[in-house]
């Protein structure tokens, strides 16, 4: 045998006709590159991660303070991670505490860097689950209904408020992606087990409920099985068997992490399931109900056009199908019917549930504009019937044409003035705190009283210092602080130690508020045109600190929109301060304000 060579072997000649045969391959399949679907999807959480406001205050308190306090040492605590509780994984929190700390290595490192860096990471993530369903949309679907997907995301205000959410329901909403992207794309063989799994990470370590999202797809599995072969069955079950196990051992690996944390064993995803299900002192109908049509309501607003296609998505199919001479087999029509239940499903679930908020809609926004997609390219199909004997074939070409672009481009901009009012409305707690950087030292503590729930974490506070509240109207319960000792108690002793005044029942605890005397600085919203009525009166435990010039001087305010003096349509979009614009459709601007109180 002759020795190896060590020349390079020779590159493969391969002729441009052949390149470009290639990428028109792509584009066939695809419509657009995957990378350029990339980009865009990217682009548009990038831009999200940079100026989404924070919607919820259980983001800031339930995510961002316990992530602060394996990160810096101190934070505040809900009761959801007392030990006596214990309805939270530590392991979804560590996994963005990772991301965070290494931010800490990279130069010019502070606190707001962390707290952008982690949204950084979360647009990139959501940006790879979205396209990999895109993917997969495209090749089981049409990639007409590719491109349409892509528009009913980027530009709907609901990505921009969940794609970089620092929540398990966006959490959620990733897994569901690539959890449906497997099932959606038989190329290479049936992904069942793959599939379960991203759907189990989902459930495990975000958010127990969004994992029923995978139960049409398991449905359909069952049902091919049952119609299929012997071998066909047994393949089917082995599929199913493995997708099982593997959920299993993340149970059990999440298990092994809160144990670790909270000292003792806990798993933590059935700890909120029976909470929410079974439990007989509180439940979440504590924290406020909602009618029946809110969140037909909240997806009109985030999603508009597209949600009422994704609406009659189901009934569109079924009226192609009757109405066409389409040669479409069974399993295709019955796997797109498939495709459209995930959302059908989500929606008539938490419409029946008492307690809503718009957070528990994430998991199933790609579903939505699955839909929705489906739902205008199915009318699009009709509408481009180019036969003279029907009556839309006597349409020119050119106005049908107009018709959908105009429609298309009023659906994106009333995205993009929704997305641009929650913006300039919304997000002066994200920028007030910055002077505390110059002004403030270690151990001065900034204390909130009716603003507590716009507080954006203690990321946007200097190293050492804290956030305290002071009484005001609320009379449910506040969060506390994670035990700071150390000493004798080991790692993150905070998390496990016993606490006090946390309860499950939303009652109020007293110990929660400071002396306002003993505030370094204080954050006050104030409303002049609520002022303006002559019955207006500040409540007792709510004073104007903002007009308290005795007591207090501004450091920094900004503009901050007064939705009780604003009409529903200057809330919903955003519509610009012209003179020609009727006053009552303006929108009203109080001011947030940053004060420091003086010596």
């Amino acid at each position: 045998m002759p020795p190896p060579t060590s020349e390079a072997p020779k590159k493969e000649f391969v002729h441009p006709k052949a390149k470009h045969a290639k990428k028109q391959a792509i584009r066939d399949a695809y419509a657009i590159e995957p990378i350029t679907a990339f980009y865009i999807f990217l682009g548009a959480n990038l831009i999200a991660a940079l100026f989404a406001p924070i919607q919820d205050c259980d983001e800031t308190f339930n995510y961002w303070e316990p992530t602060h306090y394996l990160s810096h040492g101190y934070g505040l605590q809900t009761w959801e991670y007392s030990p006596d509780y214990a309805i939270r994984s530590w392991l979804y929190i560590a996994l963005h505490a990772i991301v965070g700390n290494i931010r800490r290595l990279l130069p010019h490192s502070n606190k707001v860097a962390e707290f952008y860096f982690v949204r950084y990471v979360l647009a990139f993530v959501c940006a790879l689950s979205q396209t990999l369903m895109w993917r997969a949309v495209c090749l089981a679907l049409n990639p007409r209904i590719g491109l349409f997907f892509i528009v009913a995301l980027v530009s709907s205000p609901g990505n921009f408020h969940s794609s970089t959410a620092f929540l398990p329901s966006s959490f959620a909403m990733y897994m569901a992606m690539l959890g449906a992207a497997a099932f959606i794309n038989w190329r290479g063989g049936l992904k069942t087990s793959r599939a379960m799994f991203y759907f189990a990470v989902g459930g495990v370590i975000g958010w127990p409920f969004a994992a029923a999202l995978c139960a049409p797809f398991l449905l359909e599995e069952v049902f091919f099985a049952l119609i299929g072969d012997k071998d066909r069955f047994f393949e089917a079950a082995h599929r199913v068997i493995r997708g099982v196990v593997a959920a299993g051992l993340l149970v059990f690996g999440d298990m092994l992490v809160n144990t670790f944390f909270y000292r003792k064993v806990e798993i933590a995803s059935w700890n909120i399931v029976k909470y929410n299900i079974f439990s007989k002192t509180g439940g979440p109908e504590l924290y406020g109900t909602e009618p029946w049509d809110f969140y037909f309501k909240n997806l009109a607003l985030n999603f508009h056009i597209w949600f009422v296609l994704a609406l009659f998505s189901l009934p569109i199919l079924l009226l192609q199908k009757l109405l066409s001479k389409s040669a479409e087999t069974f399993q295709t029509g019955f796997r797109t019917a498939v495709f459209l239940t995930p959302f059908y499903m989500w929606l008539a679930i938490f419409s029946l549930q008492p307690h809503k908020e718009e957070r528990f809609m994430y998991p199933a926004y790609p579903f939505l504009a699955l839909n929705a997609a489906l739902a205008i390219h199915t009318l699009l199909a009709a509408f481009g019937n180019a036969d003279p004997k029907s009556l839309v074939g006597k349409i020119p070409a050119k106005l049908k044409l107009a018709v959908v672009a105009l429609g298309l481009l009023l659906s994106v901009d009333i995205g993009l003035a929704r997305i641009y009012g929650l913006y300039t409305a919304y997000s002066a707690p994200l920028s007030i705190y910055k002077p505390l950087f110059e002004v403030g030292g270690e151990g001065d503590t900034v204390c909130f009283g009716k603003d507590w729930y716009r507080f954006p974490s203690s990321y946007f506070l200097p190293r050492g210092m804290h956030a305290k509240f002071i009484r005001s109207e609320f009379r449910g319960l506040l969060p506390g602080e994670f035990s700071e000792a150390g000493t004798g108690f080991g790692l993150f002793s905070g998390i496990w130690l016993p606490t006090s005044g946390l309860n499950d029942r939303n009652e109020e605890d007293p110990g929660k508020y400071v002396d306002p005397k003993t505030c370094v600085f204080l954050v006050d919203t104030q409303f002049p045109e609520q002022q303006k009525d002559l019955t207006w009166k500040a409540p007792p435990n709510e004073p104007d600190f903002v007009a308290d010039t005795e007591h207090w001087e501004i450091v920094k305010c900004e503009i901050f929109m007064d939705p009780a003096s604003t009409s529903f349509l200057a809330r919903a979009l955003w519509l610009p301060d012209w003179d020609i614009i009727p006053e009552k459709f303006r929108r009203k601007w109080g001011r947030h304000c940053l004060l420091k109180r003086k010596q």
